[in-house]
């Protein structure tokens, strides 16, 4: 549980302190008047990712050249601070010179937004990054072997890239990196569909009146193993000069009633399933972890009909704390929305009521 959040310099925010409830947390306001910021803020702080952006420099206050977001959850207090170039990172004031050493300490998230739509609508990497944002969280070292794999992968393409003829000898090097790694990331990628596939199908056929969707792991290396299937792809990379194949082009096939719900599905038949998906893997983190995650859901309470926005209350984890924006409150009496509600505005955060 995230108990207090505080920024400065973060965003639109000069500063900006909340006390958080144990249940709810809603942040009402016009659009654009920072309510996201805040979310984003909390999610920065826990999993030191932001679902808006990879670059430190946009969490920055114009005219500034620091930002810091601190906060207190599962007892500890955590400091993440970032100018352009560095980070830094503290809990209970200690410095952490790892990541790891952080997380270890920090709170599990499942971020919600109408952004989820592109789990149906985009490419590829928005299903991987569902998966690694999942994984991260569930498989200790899970993180540090995407990070490793991502790295050799870079390395491996730009070797591929700058000469005129290939050193295959140096490619194999990294190729052979790769290949340990991905075997370890399709192992935790293939457990963690398993585990999500009953909880998406559970809760797509609640959310939707009794429709069967599936989820299916669909990874790029085959049982020859990627450093086998580099070495047969040398023709392909010479030509594309890229890595033909790897747990970076895995992807999730998604069907609803036996098709491919990104091509056949109707739109309100793909919200319902974006939705099955975070709360599937806010059950699957729960259980994996046996801490129930924080749920930071933007706005996204107001555009759904009566009965959609019912079912999703009624099966929001029982024991996650939830952080939730909205630009009106006509929704919540629905239920789920009790708690404690601040007004945002300009940048600026006032207590309503409790």
């Amino acid at each position: 549980m995230l108990s207090e959040l505080s920024v400065k310099n973060f965003r639109c925010f000069e500063h900006a302190r909340l006390e958080l409830h144990p249940e709810s947390t809603l942040l009402i306001g016009r659009n654009a008047q920072g309510k996201t910021s805040l979310i984003e803020a909390a999610c920065v702080l826990m999993r030191l990712q932001s679902p808006r952006t990879s670059s430190k420099s946009d969490f920055i206050r114009f005219g500034e050249k620091t930002c810091v977001i601190e906060g207190v959850t599962n007892e500890h207090r955590l400091r993440f601070a970032a100018n352009v170039a560095t980070r830094r990172l503290a809990v209970d004031d200690a410095v952490c010179g790892h990541s790891a050493d952080y997380l270890a300490n920090s709170g599990l998230v499942v971020w919600m937004d109408h952004s989820d739509m592109n789990l149906l609508r985009g490419g590829a990497e928005h299903r991987r990054r569902f998966l690694d944002f999942a994984g991260s969280q569930v498989f200790p070292d899970y993180l540090d072997s995407l990070r490793r794999y991502d790295r050799a992968l870079r390395t491996r393409n730009y070797l591929l890239k700058r000469d005129a003829v290939v050193n295959w000898r140096q490619a194999d090097a990294y190729a052979r990196v790769m290949d340990a790694l991905a075997l370890a990331l399709t192992e935790q990628r293939r457990k963690l569909i398993a585990w999500l596939q009953p909880e998406i199908a559970a809760m797509h056929q609640t959310l939707s009146g009794g429709e069967v969707a599936r989820a299916d792991y669909a990874p790029s290396v085959d049982e020859r193993g990627l450093f086998e299937m580099l070495l047969a792809s040398r023709a392909e990379e010479e030509r594309t000069r890229s890595t033909a194949a790897g747990v970076h082009r895995d992807d999730v096939a998604l069907c609803i009633e036996e098709r491919d719900a990104s091509s056949f599905a109707s739109e309100g038949q793909q919200r319902t399933l974006a939705l099955a998906m975070k709360l599937a893997q806010a059950r699957v983190i729960e259980r994996a972890k046996n801490q129930a995650p924080v749920l930071l859901i933007d706005d996204i309470f107001g555009e759904l009909d009566k009965t959609r926005r019912r079912a999703v209350l009624a099966n929001l984890p029982s024991g996650s704390q939830r952080l939730i924006t909205t630009t009106h409150l006509d929704w919540a009496d629905d239920g789920g929305a009790c708690g404690r509600v601040f007004e945002v505005s300009g940048g600026r955060v006032e207590g309503k009521w409790c």
